[in-house]
């Protein structure tokens, strides 16, 4: 008669018995871990699992400063070409693992590139929004120009007014779409015009030297 195989588990890679010394030794160690080091452990685990997400959409500019292991870069560069569900899910596991072999310097390194990311989107998003502000009131209100080019007195001034000028020759109400209008290219050209002003790219008073309708990019 064959014997009943004991009953137990394997911790790292050793079996242990269930009820023999070693396994009781284990359990009370697991017993001695507090529940506010169980919650760290695992608000730490899905912290790295975040990050290891974010560094997917890390610039490459900013990826190369990071000393990142070879594997964990193949791990990222392999997620991104991933499009199936699950195994994207199971990819990012592994990089979560991978990311928690990092020293503190070098995660901290990661943090920082990824902050100075969302920064530069953040700043990138107000300068739009700010620069469609500026375009909608120029086109809109007859005083906007004078305080524009108080504020901004290298903008080539004829040029401006008459894109303003033509922008409200081209509004076309659409009845299609209600209240909407369609907008013509002086429309467009001012927008770019004053985001160059507004991000400090513009050529300044050289402007006025470049063919009308015409800008840097």
């Amino acid at each position: 008669m064959s014997r009943k195989p004991k009953k137990g588990y394997f911790v790292r890679g050793q079996f242990v018995a269930e009820g023999s010394q070693l396994d009781l030794e284990l359990k009370a160690e697991l017993k001695g871990t507090s529940e506010a080091s169980k919650t760290e452990l695992k608000r730490e685990s899905t912290e790295l699992q975040k990050i290891g997400e974010a560094l997917l959409t890390l610039r490459a500019d900013l990826m190369e400063g990071l000393a990142l292991s070879e594997k964990l870069q193949d791990a990222i560069s392999a997620a991104r070409r991933i499009t199936n569900f699950e195994g994207k899910r199971r990819q990012m596991q592994l990089i979560g693992k991978l990311m928690r072999g990092l020293d503190e310097e070098t995660l901290q390194a990661v943090r920082d590139a990824l902050e100075v990311q969302q920064k530069g989107s953040a700043s990138e998003a107000l300068s739009l929004h700010q620069a469609e502000q500026w375009r909608d009131r120029l086109v809109a209100e007859e005083g906007a120009l004078e305080i524009w080019l108080r504020e901004h007195p290298h903008t080539d001034t004829q040029q401006l007014r008459a894109l303003i000028r033509q922008a409200r020759k081209d509004i076309v109400p659409d009845a299609a779409a209600g209240v909407a209008v369609r907008q013509g290219r002086a429309y467009r050209e001012i927008f770019q015009l004053v985001r160059e002003h507004l991000s400090g790219t513009h050529a300044g008073d050289s402007a006025s030297e470049q063919p009308r309708g015409t800008h840097e990019h």
